[in-house]
């Protein structure tokens, strides 16, 4: 059974979490409350939890002493996260900033909890192979991918988007000081195709009603009364690759005139809303292209040489190796007397002179196998492009074992998804 924990000791959050488990609990997982940082540091570091929700405006827990313990190992903890803040006197980009390159998925307001707390943990769980890439990454394909079909709930999107870009930092694609913008340039977009592609919700009628004092939501509610506008869906899918991302929006309505909208949103006063989403787009560096109908827009994102991922706590004196494309890091048949951490970069994995795999931070580590078993290595591994790896000795990694005992339940769980997937391969190609 899995689990969800629940970091927090305010007793109205406490209450909106329960109705809203009561009301949705996913099936499999127990939730676990704890009031406390010391018993959430534990439940983090020994009963790996799948979804973490922390509340950022607690009264008695610093949330960002822990946030400061888990990111020391970020590594080793592959669960998804929410935040729940206060709207009305927290800054939602600071607090997403704060995490640095942590699994923070999306931020929840307290008047949502009850609304949208199960529906946002049933999607991290329904799509956990997407997001924790360091654990169940696949060596059988030279790129990433996924896709999502999202119903018109404007509330929900920023978790979609949350995952497409955290598949990207967990791969060493993205900086963290660059999620905040590309995430909510996706969620506006999203928004755009559910509000005026799906909904049909014109400018000069969402004007109109927000003068009554009605919400995008209200307006998108009422649309969606109709049969016709509910069944409606956005499709989303993004694709990345060594040297870039792309992003494909595309929603089931008529289309605009985008030259025109353009024009638009180039004369409107910046502080409007309309617009938001090319204009965050542009914002990010992202290249921002639409079909000629307009119910499709296509972002392509242009990775950087590479994005470092923090050393474990207990590996941080070791030899750290910079490569280079076309560095061998260990040939096959050598005694493996070393296991590296993979901070940054990506490796082919060479069998006999054939490849037969791909290495990236996402894979945590390299050569673990020959390490632990005290063979020689059965492949050799070359650098692609610039990289930085950690070098950890027997010894040094005994002694982390000792210190970090939670290391060796990570160890564990990752070798175990690892034969996991192995075993998957070797059944569906044996039929």
């Amino acid at each position: 059974m899995g689990l969800v924990l629940l970091i927090n000791s305010e007793k109205s959050v406490r209450q909106r979490v329960k109705t809203a488990f009561e009301q949705r609990k996913p099936s499999g997982y127990s939730v676990k409350m704890v009031a406390n940082q010391e018993r959430a540091l534990e439940s983090l570091n020994f009963e790996l939890p799948e979804v973490v929700l922390i509340n950022c405006n607690d009264p008695l827990i610093n949330y960002r002493e822990i946030v400061e313990a888990v990111q020391k190992d970020a590594w080793l903890h592959s669960f998804g996260m929410i935040g729940v803040y206060d709207s009305q006197t927290q800054d939602e980009r600071s607090i997403i900033t704060e995490f640095g390159e942590l699994n923070l998925l999306v931020m929840l307001d307290k008047s949502r909890i009850v609304s949208h707390l199960s529906k946002s943990v049933s999607i991290i769980l329904e799509n956990r192979q997407l997001i924790f890439q360091r654990e169940l990454a696949t060596h059988l394909s030279s790129h990433s991918s996924g896709s999502f079909e999202i119903d018109n709930d404007p509330l929900a999107v920023p978790i979609y988007a949350g995952i497409a870009v955290t598949s990207l930092m967990q791969q060493g694609y993205l900086a963290s000081e660059n999620k905040f913008d590309l995430q909510m340039a996706l969620a506006e977009l999203m928004i755009n195709a559910i509000e005026h592609g799906n909904c049909g919700i014109t400018y000069e009628e969402k004007n109109a009603e927000l003068s009554k004092g009605k919400s995008v939501v209200d307006i998108i509610l009422e649309r969606c009364s109709n049969p016709e506008v509910a069944a409606k869906r956005v499709h989303f899918e993004w694709e990345s690759r060594r040297d870039s991302s792309a992003f494909i929006i595309r929603d089931q309505g008529k289309g605009f005139n985008v030259e025109k909208v353009r024009g638009q949103i180039e004369q409107q006063d910046q502080l409007r809303p309309h617009g938001r989403g090319i204009k965050m787009a542009e914002y990010s560096g992202a290249e921002i292209h639409y079909n000629e109908t307009g119910n499709e827009v296509q972002l392509i994102f242009q990775h950087p040489e590479y994005s470092e991922r923090g050393t474990p706590e207990g590996f941080a004196d070791e030899e750290v190796l910079f490569t280079k494309s076309g560095d061998v890091v260990f040939r096959e048949g050598e005694k493996g007397d070393f296991l590296y951490y993979i901070s940054s970069g990506h490796f082919t994995v060479t069998h006999s002179g054939k490849v037969v795999g791909e290495l990236s931070p996402a894979d945590v580590f390299m050569g673990e196998m020959s390490f632990l078993l005290n063979n020689r290595r059965s492949a050799t591994v070359t650098a692609d492009k610039n990289g930085k790896l950690v070098r950890v000795s027997r010894k040094s990694f005994v002694q982390a074992m000792k210190n970090y005992p939670h290391y060796g339940i990570f160890l564990s769980k990752l070798l175990a998804h690892k034969l996991t997937r192995s075993n998957t391969q070797l059944t569906q190609l044996s039929s």
